[in-house]
């Protein structure tokens, strides 16, 4: 790599910790929309940025330049207060009650057993105080272990950036049995989005990816069983990265997916004296996010209902289609793929499908689509991961069909479908050029 370029490289990245202190001014001064400014020109620097590692090289020099300004990008904010989100409240919440020996899938915060626990810190800041916990035991089990050392919002943003070093010590050890530049880590590293979401809000999305990134680094290992507990780690952090499983499976191979459904079921043991209400507040969450019977929190379900002929299209027929498409496309990597072939390119293509069909209405569910470009070439991701910080302007906003939600996630989607087009035949005529 030459030093000019390692030299615009670092410049990117001091410019990138210069407008992450603007940005957390402007969230500290609660000005929403010259935040999303600032991260408009974070997306652009980013890019920039990715576009100069991909085929930089792997000094330790430069490793050390990429983390030392990924640590400075998220210093500041892990000691500020969370501004975009207050689940992490909850995080604490949950830890605390489960020292207590309540069980958090039965008791919502405002349960009169839990009167002891209130304080005048995290409580008022509970959400949902009506309702049990959405997430399930790995995460729990980590909101338990954080507040055991310190019952505090830092303590538990901390706890998401030691997952983030985790993450990134994984994808430079990834990287290297790729045989590809290391300096690529700056697709994670430098992401703004991982900053505002795991040291600025504390998301407990950061050891999902950890547990992702582990489960890519086992299957290319080839092994299989180890690669099934990772994700199912992942799976028990949030539900979602059971996704990832066709692209991970080897055919005809059981030791994934009988490692992961065996650690699903002891993940979920400790918690069985909650009966049927296991999942919490789950299934209610989804339907107050408008995953229900209306469906209109889907995206794409929302879109088509706007075509005449396509008004009374049904949920359940959109759910069944997606599924449909999922398992098609699902089948086709699994009986199409050779059995050490890498998996990052079938991934990155479900799980994209999959978070376009769900469409989630935060920007940390976007987080986890960040460690793909780090391994294949795609303008889509990197898009759709810099573009979904503008659903904070529906924040304050009940997502029901309507104009505002469906043309601000029109001008997140629409790009990322046009991208992911143009990504497909970029690898199309490379395929060709190889044969």
């Amino acid at each position: 790599m030459s030093g000019r370029r390692v030299s615009a490289l670092i410049a990117c990245g001091a410019v990138l910790v210069a407008l992450t202190m603007a940005g957390l001014l402007f969230q500290l001064e609660d000005n929403l929309d010259r935040f999303l400014v600032v991260s408009g020109l974070q997306a652009a620097v980013y890019v920039a940025a990715v576009w100069l590692a991909w085929n930089s090289g792997s000094s330790r020099r430069l490793m050390l330049g990429i983390a030392t300004l990924a640590i400075l990008m998220r210093a500041p904010v892990v000691l500020a207060p969370p501004y975009l989100s207050a689940d992490i409240y909850r995080y604490v919440w949950d830890g605390e009650v489960e020292a207590a020996g309540f069980n958090p899938y039965l008791h919502a915060p405002d349960d009169p057993k839990l009167e002891a626990l209130r304080d005048h810190d995290i409580y008022p800041l509970v959400a949902s105080k009506q309702a049990p916990t959405i997430y399930p035991p790995v995460a729990e089990g980590l909101f338990l272990l954080v507040t055991r050392i310190s019952a505090s919002v830092t303590a538990m943003k901390v706890a998401m950036v030691f997952c983030e070093i985790i993450t990134f010590i994984l994808l430079t050890r990834l990287l290297a049995l790729e045989a590809l530049p290391i300096a690529r880590v700056v697709g994670y590293g430098w992401h703004p989005l991982p900053v505002w979401e795991f040291a600025g809000s504390g998301h407990i999305d950061a050891p999902l990816i950890a547990f992702c990134v582990a489960a890519l680094w086992a299957a290319r290992r080839q092994r299989d069983g180890l690669s099934g507990l990772f994700l199912a780690g992942a799976t028990l952090t949030k539900l979602y990265p059971t996704a990832l499983l066709p692209a991970l499976y080897r055919r005809w191979d059981w030791r994934l997916p009988v490692a992961f459904a065996v650690a699903i079921v002891v993940g979920y043991l400790p918690f069985v004296s909650a009966g049927s209400g296991i999942l919490g507040f789950l299934p209610g969450y989804a339907r107050q996010e408008g995953f229900d019977a209306g469906g209109a929190g889907f995206y794409l379900l929302d879109l088509l209902h706007h075509a005449p002929a396509l008004a009374a299209l049904d949920a359940k027929i959109y759910v069944l289609a997606a599924i449909a498409v999922l398992v098609a496309v699902s089948a086709a990597f699994v009986f199409r793929r050779h059995r050490t072939s890498q998996p990052y390119g079938m991934a990155a293509t479900l799980v994209g499908l999959f978070m376009v069909f769900v469409s989630p209405h935060y920007p940390w569910y976007f987080a986890w689509l960040i460690v793909f470009p780090c391994f294949v070439r795609s303008l889509a991701l990197l898009w759709l991961t810099n573009a979904c910080l503008l659903l904070y302007l529906l924040t304050d906003y009940v997502f029901a069909a309507s104009a505002r939600q469906l043309v601000i996630q029109s001008i997140i989607y629409v790009p990322f479908a046009a991208l992911a087009i143009v990504d497909f035949w970029h690898y199309r005529r490379r395929e060709a050029v190889r044969s």
